[in-house]
């Protein structure tokens, strides 16, 4: 049957197949343009095609998860055939090791379901392992039909989620073990099935009177139809339960299980005595229609029993897990819209109440269930009561729901209350929504306040004026003795205890509004009046309490009337009632809540505010608060208390007594006493009850494992596997999702060559596809398809991950299976991402790599290609408009991300494309709104819900600490003991352990802290995790937590300093412009909680969940300011927000409770801030923007704070070195590193400041301060650069780490030897010697790594000097002592004692004082005493093999010095100084072993060790080729010379000689023989020594003999020209009047005398006074030019400046002096430094100067060098320019003035002209008009100017 069935199915994906790739490849060419309709049909075609294979995956689901119940059904059968010779089964070890032995085995078999089985074989859809399958798919994504592509891509996913979807299925599979299971499973199918019907049939049988007509139908249709859709979407959630197999489980589970409660609580179907339908009460109607009422009224009661324990109330997770598997809300749902009519339709009305208690029980305390109900919530909006009630229990106690409360929804219960009557569920529904899981959600607060204060008094029910007070006394005095639901009393009360609710959490909102509802003295005046009920009194305390006492603002009003202490009057009188009632039977409950919480909590309130401690009425009411403090204590020994009870009225008591010894009240003695001992009777308790729950537990846990022991092993053990499943599958699942990634880099391989789909694929027409079809998705509402394709395009872009042995494995496999055995990039992800050297995880210490440069293994590209290819099929256009149109938050969220993706690494051509989008059409505007939007939304989200007051954070922190503390070791615990019988507990155990550990903390923690936290300690028994995890996943709303992925996109839109989009955020040049800039500092501001509070309480609103987020936050402002771009930065500066207050403090303050615990994120946090602030300071050449930094900033404290994180860096690292323990791997900020950036700050501000200037210098005094401001002095370097503008900038940055170990060898050889080029400039060769420093750097760093190397290094000339020292003394031993004597020889006792004594001396001085002579000395006489001792030979060989050894050393630290090994071979051979060394060790060695002249040849290295030797070799070597030249000539004219000496004066050329002896025994050296014919042989001469000592092969020396001829002893020396050129060389060169020295004397009378004196004097004045001394000049000149060199270098070095140029001479008169300038302004180190700062650090990092010089370095362009300029000159020359302008401008001011006066005299005086004319022609005195003459009285004269301020213009 199994066979049959998967060949069918086989057989019908592999048509479907053959179908879809015939058709689309073939077929599809030959459709025309016009068959329209043969289109249709053939996308039809294959949309039932993929629906099909949606079919045939699901059964394949089915199968698997169906396979994965049969191996945990025979692996259980197993154990238990293995444990039934055990006395206890189940619980011994062997069973805990056999089920660790079959959980490995269930391991295995599940995942030879996917692969590796035949099973699995049967799955193959296509026969070919999935790859035509997904061929198929990718053909059917390319088409233009967007239902198919949707389909298409909806298998695409699915088929690379197999594992994911059989994990997630499998996670919801619910076993019926248990016989009372499947007789529950059983029953709840037939009873739905048969609701069903009923629903479905229900126009047959429900009452319809005349009026309803076939409208009702209709829309009854529709909704249906709806509601099945969302159903369908449910059943997906959450499977149902198997029926197969369900049989044998229960024979297995008959004998341990109890199966009288499953029946008696289905069988009870009897329904509430008098309800409509048992008493046939309605319209008449056939029986038929009656019994369908009926049956629906016993479902309806069967499936509410199930849902609650009838005894307790409490719910039944199980029961109603198994409820949502098997769809039963959905079917009531269906039935609840059922239309009828209400009216008369009584029967039908008690339906509905039914199935609205239904749904009530199916929610309870079940948030699963709610979350189901919240989806339908539309349905419940209507204005009945039976909708309150199910709406309020849909939202009770699930606050994640609470905070999704639309403003739709609190409009529609306030609107219910005004229209249909003040019912008490409209409240309750309001009262849910406010407060959930002991926390009150602000945002719900705020609407419900606005709504009811909107709709004003129709809601707002109050008693304030004398009629209406009196009627709320008669009603109190009515319903004294029975409270009436629906009674206006009772919606007064509700009324009241909903703005109690309101105003909880200190809402400043909400308690402003409250105020004039209900004020101050209503409240003393009802609350004292004796009739005033116990519910009455307990509503107003409360809302006293959290609306005028437990406020944010002082409210004057409660400690200054006596409106308090008249209510603390009637407080005692109620206590006093508590404590008089001694029979529990007529005891009033209500009043003892009002007492012992209500009253308790609001005195200790009261007493305990901060504002209290202001007001002095404590004193004056002594009598009172005595009374109180005596009640609390009468109350308190009330033996009906319970534990919560018991805690609150003690936390009363302890508080009240610290406030009395606090104010100095007098207690009674014995009052005190009794407090004192119920004080230590509390600590008593505490701990027996930590005894007692320890114990409890255990005994109980005993006590239940003999019931059902074979139902717990089979739930546990699904628990098992489950929880095995996931850890073993993770890494799989990722792995599979991630060979999605591979194809979609790579989709044409899976097409044949050639074909029409695959040149599709390779043109990007998939991928391009994909991104096109994602907007239609969202059209088309397909979020979740949408979602799944943007993440997909996300992970494109990451790099390549690790995925264990396990993942990779299947992901080769996989590969393999869709690609073939040539599938790309076999290996390359696994050796990318597993080794050490792969980019991500390495931070750039030697060189860094450009943005986008990491590879993308998968994709056989970098970074920044991938990021361009998406982009260019229209990534960038989609992220665009997925922002602007998306609704979803989900979508938008995954938009925002994928545009992270793509700008990752500050793509520069993506964010032009970005730019181009939103300029060329027209998008700006909506894009840029959508965030501005969120901005604003999420803003008013934080006002709404972040509130803090300094007491619940300080002992919510405390508290924290406490329960991590406890429960560390209970969690560790748990660990070790997996799979113990501890953790075998049924639901009710496990509640009643619950619940008392509920009680206990609630009691310990109200004793710590005061009853505000009482609500907080829910989550400490450690058995509700699930409230744990929701209280970690609840730190920030959805509307706050988008902002980071918003921060972080518009960040990198600016990255690497765009200035073109740094502006555009800031102004869009549209209609409406929005200034993102100002609204990212708004937010900051916000976030930090400047809006609600001061900068002091500025920690309290920085926690764990939102630190991140504000770091990002501080991270976009600084990459929008950095270029620089001034308008950002002068927006920041300037903005009216506490902004830049915000940022300042955050590093100035402590952020404190976060510090104590997590200083990381603290540092972290101090960091950013100080790098934003330097960034809005950047390049700024005024100083407006730093004086408003500097207006908040004390520049003590921030000196205070650079100081803190220097000993904060050595606390730690102390702590480390005595804990020795690493607890993480993760990389941390160091404080030294923050305190380095502040100081940086500090330096920038300190130029407008002086008394932050003057603090930052290290004092002389010894103290810790001290010593961090010298090392960050030490460690901080400033230059000057030059913009491309030629404006000069100043920078100051930290030194690099690395630039510690550059030398002081090569520091001195590169300021020495740098040569100035054409201009004058050494920049130049610097620049060049820039990559050897460093490199040499990097290498020096690898040094220190090998100790032993880095020493021999370090002493390079300690290693030189020896080895010319015993060069010397070797020589000296040569010079005396050869040759050498054999025999050790004696020496005089007198003289060795001399020796012993220089040598005993010599080394005492060596100890004591090491200095050379005495080393000298002391190696003198210790040869000397070696030679009398053992030789001369033997000294010298041992001396010889010291200089070898000590050179071999040497050859090592040079070698290890430079770096040699690490440079190539063309460089190594190059290096002559190595070869000179190399040739050195070599004579070393040749002396040793060949012969001791050789030692000889060392002692030319005087010459290369001193610098005026080598001055003077370079004054011959210098001008070497003038010098050849110049012998050439003289050799030339010498042999002119000679040639006309052999001509005319051969007789002249006779030369003295000496004639040599017949036996030459000198010459011989005593052992060279010669005979007569000048024959001489020997074996002893040191030429013989030399070359061997063999006499048979003894050479020859033949000597001529010279016979003595006429002339007496001379000869001639000019017979050939050869003899004649060598004399005239010979002796013409070496006599001082040259030729003619040697030549014969000739006599006056012979006939060449005249030539002859000619040829002399011819020779001495050419060749030896022209030609000799020219070479002698031109070496001395030479000499001479070298040392002016040296002196005009010494004078260049010594008064110019290195970097610039300038002169000495500049700096004088100048406020910074040359000195000053070389060492800080332009220090040439600092330059080295900076250049090497820009290579280690990460380019995305880089501030605006360091992007400039980076590329300026790159291009190798020196521009950025400034050239005969330095800023301080520039200032004070500016100056002067300002000065002069500044006395110019006044002097013009002071004429214009002048000017303006004169003027303004001059109109007063032609009025008054005009005015005297005027009257004289009235008066007839002028008879014709003319043009007056000024008086000369009136003629304005210098000292009658009025002054100006008498002027009234």
């Amino acid at each position: 049957g199994k066979t049959g069935v998967f060949k069918s199915l086989h057989d019908v994906s592999a048509v479907m197949t053959t179908m879809v790739l015939g058709g689309g490849m073939s077929g599809g060419k030959s459709l025309k343009a016009g068959d329209g309709e043969m289109d249709t049909i053939v996308m039809d075609t294959k949309l039932k095609i993929i629906e099909i294979l949606q079919f045939i995956l699901n059964v394949r689901l089915d199968y698997r998860i169906s396979c994965l119940l049969s191996i945990f059904k025979n692996d259980f059968d197993e154990s238990n055939s293995n444990q039934r010779g055990d006395t206890l089964p189940g619980l011994g070890s062997n069973a805990q090791d056999n089920s660790v032995v079959d959980l490995e085995k269930i391991a295995q078999q599940a995942e030879s379901i996917f692969d590796g089985s035949d099973e699995s074989a049967d799955l193959d859809l296509d026969g070919a392992g999935g790859r035509t399958f997904l061929r198929v798919l990718l053909h059917l994504t390319m088409h233009d039909y967007p239902p198919l592509v949707s389909g298409a891509l909806q298998l695409l996913f699915r088929h690379f989620s197999q594992r994911q979807e059989v994990l997630q299925a499998f996670k919801q599979v619910q076993l019926l073990v248990s016989s009372s299971d499947v007789e529950n499973y059983k029953q709840i199918k037939a009873d739905l099935d048969e609701l069903r019907l009923l629903v479905e049939k229900s126009e047959l049988w429900v009452y319809k009177s005349k009026s309803v007509g076939g409208k009702k139908k209709k829309d009854k249709k529709d909704k249906k139809d709806k509601d099945k859709k969302k159903d369908k979407e449910d059943k997906k959630e959450s499977s149902t339960a198997e029926p197969e197999g369900d049989g044998d489980k229960k024979k297995k589970s008959d004998g341990g299980a109890d199966k009288k409660e499953g029946k008696s609580s289905l069988t009870s179907s009897q329904g509430p005595e008098g309800s409509a339908i048992d008493l046939d009460i309605g319209p008449a109607m056939d029986q038929n229609s009656i019994k369908n009422y009926k049956t629906i009224q016993q479902v309806l009661i069967r499936l509410s029993q199930l849902c609650v324990h009838q005894s307790s109330g409490k719910n039944r997770k199980h029961e109603q897990r198994l409820l949502r598997n098997m769809g039963a809300h959905s079917v009531v749902l269906e039935l609840l819209q059922i239309p009828f009519d209400k009216k008369e339709d009584t029967r039908m009305n008690e339906i509905m109440r039914l199935a609205h208690e239904f749904l009530q029980k199916f929610c309870q305390g079940n948030p699963a269930n709610q979350a189901l109900l919240h989806k339908h919530v539309d349905l419940f909006l209507t204005p009945g009561l039976l909708e309150a009630e199910t709406m309020r229990h849909i939202f009770m106690d699930n606050s994640m729901l609470c905070n999704e409360v639309t403003e739709r929804v609190v409009q529609h219960f306030v609107h219910c209350i005004e229209t249909h009557g003040r019912h008490v569920q409209y409240l309750k529904f309001l009262q849910t929504i406010v407060k959930a899981e002991g926390q009150y959600i602000r945002k719900c607060q705020d609407m419900v306040m606005a709504e009811l204060v909107n709709v004003g008094e129709d809601v707002l029910l109050f008693y304030n004026d004398r009629s209406s007070f009196n009627t709320l006394i008669e009603m109190m005095r009515s319903e004294r003795e029975k409270r009436q639901l629906s009674s206006p009393l009772m919606y007064h009360i509700n009324l009241v205890q909903l703005l109690g609710l309101c105003t909880e959490g200190k809402n400043v909102y909400t308690e402003i509004k409250c105020h004039s509802l209900l004020p101050l003295d209503d409240i003393s005046r009802v609350v004292v009046h004796p009739d005033c009920l116990p519910e009455v009194k307990d509503a107003y305390i409360n809302f006293l309490n959290h609306c005028y006492v437990d406020t944010e603002v002082e409210m004057k009003e409660i400690y200054t009337s006596n409106h308090m202490w008249t209510l603390f009057e009637n407080f005692l009188i109620d206590m006093a009632t508590v404590c008089k009632t001694t029979d529990r039977n007529h005891a009033d409950p209500v009043l003892e809540h009002y007492v012992t919480n209500t009253i308790m909590n609001i005195i200790t309130m009261f007493f305990s505010s901060p504002f209290s401690d202001q007001s002095t009425t404590v004193q004056t009411r002594q009598p009172i608060f005595v009374q109180l403090l005596s009640g609390a204590y009468r109350v308190s020994q009330c033996n009906w208390l319970n534990t919560q009870q018991r805690c609150m009225v003690e936390t009363c008591i302890k508080t009240l007594t610290e406030i009395a010894k606090n104010r100095g009240i007098a207690i009674p003695v014995d009052l005190d006493s009794q407090v004192n001992t119920l004080f230590s009777k509390s600590q008593l308790l505490m701990a027996t009850s930590r005894k007692w729950l320890s114990s409890r537990g255990s005994s109980r846990r005993d006590s239940i494992m003999a019931i059902s022991r074979d139902t717990r092993s089979i739930i546990e053990g699904l628990q098992d596997i489950v929880s095995l499943l996931e850890d073993q599958l993770r890494p799989l699942v990722q792995a599979e999702l991630s060979v999605l990634v591979d194809v979609l880099h790579r989709p044409e391989l899976l097409f044949p060559p050639g074909s029409e789909a695959r040149q599709n694929c390779e043109s990007g027409g998939f991928i391009s596809k994909l991104i096109k079809h994602t907007e239609r998705l969202l059209e088309e509402k397909e979020e979740k398809l949408c979602i799944k394709v943007l993440q997909t395009l996300k992970e494109m872009m990451t790099t390549d991950i690790d995925y264990g042995e396990k993942g990779d494995k299947l992901r080769s496999s996989l590969l393999t299976r869709y690609y073939g055995k040539q599938h790309p990039r076999p290996d390359r992800t696994r050796k990318e991402s597993g080794s050490p050297n792969a980019q991500p995880p390495q931070r750039p210490s030697v060189a860094n790599p450009a943005p986008g440069a990491q590879m993308v293994g998968r994709a056989e590209m970098s970074l920044a290609e991938v990021q361009c290819h998406l982009d260019r099929e229209g990534a960038s256009l989609l992220v665009t408009d997925l922002v602007i149109n998306s609704t979803s938050n989900r979508v938008f969220e995954e938009a925002v991300e994928l545009g992270i993706a793509l700008l990752e690494g500050g793509n520069s051509t993506i964010q032009k494309s970005f730019l181009n989008h939103l300029r060329d059409e027209g998008k700006a505007e909506k894009f840029f709104k959508v965030f501005y939007d969120r901005m604003r939304e999420s803003q008013q989200e934080i006002k709404a819900t972040v509130t803090v007051s300094t007491g619940d954070s300080l002992s919510g922190h405390k508290e924290n600490k406490d329960v991590a503390t406890k429960d560390t070791p209970a969690k560790t615990k748990k660990g070790a003991g997996a799979g113990t019988p501890s953790t075998a507990m049924s639901d009710d155990v496990r509640d009643q352990l619950a619940d008392a550990a509920l009680q206990t903390s609630k009691a310990f923690g109200a004793m710590r802290q005061g009853p505000q936290q009482e609500e907080a300690n829910n989550t400490l028994s450690g058995f509700d995790k699930e409230t744990e995890k929701k209280n970690e996943e609840r730190g920030m709303s959805p509307e706050i937590a988008i902002m980071k992925p918003i921060l972080r996109f518009l960040q990198l839109l600016c990255e690497n300093h765009n200035r073109d989009l740094q502006n555009y955020l800031r102004n869009q040049n549209n209609k409406t412009n929005y200034n993102l800039v100002c609204e990212t500092l708004q937010f900051l501001d916000c976030i930090c909680g400047s809006t609600t509070g001061g900068l002091g309480l500025l920690g309290l609103y920085i926690n764990e969940n939102n630190v991140n987020l504000i770091n990002q936050t501080l991270a976009s402002l600084t990459e929008y300011c950095q270029g620089p771009c001034h308008e950002n930065q002068n927006s920041i500066a300037c903005h009216e927000c506490n902004g830049i207050d915000i940022i300042t403090a955050l590093i100035l303050n402590d952020i404190n409770p976060l510090g104590t615990h997590r200083m990381d994120l603290v540092l972290e946090l101090k960091n950013n801030a100080s790098k934003l602030l330097l960034a809005i300071m950047e390049s700024r050449h005024d100083s407006e923007n730093a004086e408003r930094i500097l207006y908040n900033v004390s520049p003590k404290q921030l000196v205070d704070v650079i100081k803190r994180a220097y000993m904060q860096e050595e606390m730690k690292e102390e702590e480390d070195e005595e804990g020795n323990e690493e607890e993480g791997e993760e990389e941390e900020v160091s404080p030294k590193e923050v305190g380095h950036n502040i100081y940086i700050l500090a330096h920038q501000l300190s130029q407008h400041n002086k008394e932050l200037a003057a603090l930052l210098k290290p004092s002389s005094a010894a103290d810790y301060g001290n010593t961090a401001l010298e090392y960050y002095a030490k460690h901080t370097a400033q230059i000057e650069i030059v913009r491309q503008d030629r404006t000069m900038e100043r920078i100051v940055f930290p030194v690099p780490s690395i630039c510690e170990y550059l030398t002081d060898e090569t520091k001195s050889r590169v300021y020495h030897t740098a040569e100035r080029d054409e201009q004058g400039s050494k920049v130049s060769d610097f620049f060049e010697r820039c990559d050897d420093m460093f490199n040499e750097m990097k290498w020096q760093k690898k040094l220190r790594a090998n100790p032993t190397l880095y020493w021999i290094s370090a002493h390079m000339s300690l290693w030189s000097s020896i080895s010319f020292n015993l060069a010397m003394l070797i020589n000296l031993l040569i010079a005396f002592f050869f040759p050498f004597s054999g025999g050790t020889g004696e020496l005089d006792p007198r003289l060795s004692g001399l020796v012993w004594t220089a040598m005993l001396v010599s080394l005492a001085t060596v100890i004591t004082l090491p200095k050379a002579s005495a080393i000298r000395t002391l190696v003198a006489s210790a040869t000397l005493r070696l030679i009398f001792s053992v030789g001369l030979e033997p000294t010298l060989w041992l001396i010889g093999c010291a200089n070898v050894i000590n050179k071999a050393v040497f050859l090592v630290s040079l070698l290890g010095n430079r770096g040699t090994f690490t440079k190539n071979l063309q460089a190594i051979m190059g290096d002559v100084e190595l070869w000179y060394y190399v040739a050195y060790l070599i004579l070393c060695v040749l002396g040793l072993t060949m012969h001791e002249f050789f030692y000889s040849v060392l002692l030319l290295d005087v010459v290369y060790r001193e610098e005026t030797l080598l001055n003077v070799i370079r004054s011959v070597t210098r001008n070497g080729r003038s010098i050849v030249l110049t012998a050439v000539l003289a050799v030339i004219l010498i042999y002119l010379f000679s040639i006309i000496g052999y001509l005319f004066f051969e007789d002249d050329f006779l030369v003295d000689v000496d004639p040599a002896p017949h036996l030459m025994p000198a010459l011989a050296g005593g052992g060279l023989m010669c005979t007569q014919e000048g024959h001489c042989t020997g074996s002893d001469s040191p030429m013989a020594a030399m070359f061997g000592n063999d006499t048979d092969n003894a050479t020859d020396v033949v000597l001529p003999v010279l016979e003595e001829d006429d002339n007496g002893g001379k000869e001639r020396a000019c017979d050939t020209l050869v003899m004649c050129i060598i004399t005239t060389l010979n002796q013409g060169l070496r006599n001082g009047g040259g030729i003619g020295d040697v030549l014969r004397n000739p006599s006056s009378k012979e006939p060449l005398f005249v030539f002859r004196v000619m040829y002399d004097l011819l020779f001495f004045f050419v060749i030896i006074i022209i030609l000799l001394n020219l070479i002698f000049g031109i070496i001395i000149d030479t000499f001479a030019d070298l040392r002016s060199e040296k002196q005009q270098k010494e004078e260049i070095l010594k008064n110019t400046c290195f970097i610039c140029g300038l002169n000495r001479a500049a700096f004088d008169n100048k406020s910074v002096s040359f000195d000053e300038h070389i060492k800080e302004e332009h220090n040439m180190w600092h330059y080295l430094f900076f250049i090497v700062l820009v290579k280690v650090k990460d380019p995305t990092e880089f501030t605006g100067p360091e992007s400039y010089v980076y590329l300026m370095v790159k291009d190798k362009d020196l521009d950025w060098f400034p050239r005969m300029r330095a800023m301080s000159l520039a200032v004070e020359e500016g100056d002067s320019e300002q000065s002069e302008r500044q006395n110019l401008q006044a002097q013009l001011e002071a004429t214009t003035k002048l000017v303006e006066t004169l003027s303004t005299q001059l109109s007063e005086l032609r009025d008054q002209m005009t005015e005297q004319r005027k009257q004289k022609q009235r008066i007839g005195l002028l008879a014709a008009p003319a043009l007056p003459q000024i008086p000369p009285q009136f003629q304005p004269a210098p000292q009658q100017v009025p002054p100006p301020v008498a002027v009234n213009p």
